[in-house]
């Protein structure tokens, strides 16, 4: 019986002094909030709230990020960039506009210059195969034909109407030409208020499209505006001896509305 009391005894001081070691151990804080707990038919299982899905994964290598970096995309997302912008927003744009720091804003800032600067060049190309296949099809046909407009001829000065959200304006300019330069300004003003520009540049070599892009740049035409092809850029390559019988003089301006064109004055824009 003694030798059973002090087992017992013994056995006591034994959990006194683990239960005063867990005391005296200081306890390590889990983070815990990424993930949350799952009942299941089975049991309770832990998932995590922050793994991207394949989806995800794909999006981030397309668009060059890390994972981190789509974690955080998203998180921006859910607050207020995400109930203003338009669904169209990419996600460097949302990072940058969101950016911590100036480095790490002009890194986002450099790398979507980068990206538009690549999609131009991928639309100028696509629009001068475009060129050249209406050109090997169509051999014979012009892209807008005035012998079917015969009361919309470009030279009339009938009375026109104010700009319209469904016309698309045609201008006609060249470099080195001030005049050309200030009517571009008036017009870029009232881009919200049309359907799209489309800007023919005469005096460059055609092909060019280099020169077609410095043009633009140094014209301030934003490359998410010909992304978006509210703003299209094309050579003139007598575009405007066609359509005006030789008449027209750069600068030019035409509104089409649907499969009318007539000359759009300066006092409309």
């Amino acid at each position: 019986m003694l030798r059973m009391r002090t087992r017992m005894s013994n056995q006591w001081k034994l959990a006194s002094l683990i239960l005063a070691l867990v005391i005296a151990v200081p306890a390590f804080a889990v983070d815990v909030s990424g993930t949350r707990v799952k009942e299941t038919d089975t049991g309770v299982s832990v998932t995590d709230e922050n793994a991207l899905t394949p989806s995800d994964l794909a999006r981030s290598r397309y668009w060059g990020l890390s994972q981190i970096e789509w974690r955080r995309y998203k998180q921006l997302m859910q607050g207020i960039r995400g109930s203003i912008s338009p669904p169209t927003i990419s996600p460097i744009e949302v990072l940058g506009i969101h950016a911590r720091d100036q480095d790490e804003r002009r890194r986002y800032a450099e790398r979507w210059a980068r990206a538009m600067r690549e999609d131009v060049s991928r639309i100028l190309a696509f629009q001068l195969a475009y060129d050249e296949a209406g050109k090997r099809l169509y051999p014979n046909e012009q892209l807008i034909d005035i012998n079917r407009l015969p009361n919309r001829l470009p030279g009339r000065t009938e009375k026109t109407s104010s700009l319209q959200p469904e016309d698309r304006v045609i201008f006609f300019t060249r470099p080195d030409c001030p005049a050309c330069d200030a009517l571009l300004g008036m017009l870029l003003k009232r881009i919200d208020k049309v359907a799209a520009i489309d800007i023919y540049i005469a005096g460059v070599k055609s092909g060019d499209d280099q020169a077609v892009r410095d043009w633009a740049d140094s014209h301030s035409i934003k490359p998410e505006w010909v992304h978006s092809r509210r703003v299209t850029l094309n050579h003139e390559a007598g575009v405007l001896e066609r359509l005006t019988q030789g008449r027209g003089e750069i600068p030019y301006l035409l509104r089409r509305q649907g499969k009318d064109l007539t000359v759009l004055r300066t006092s409309e824009l």
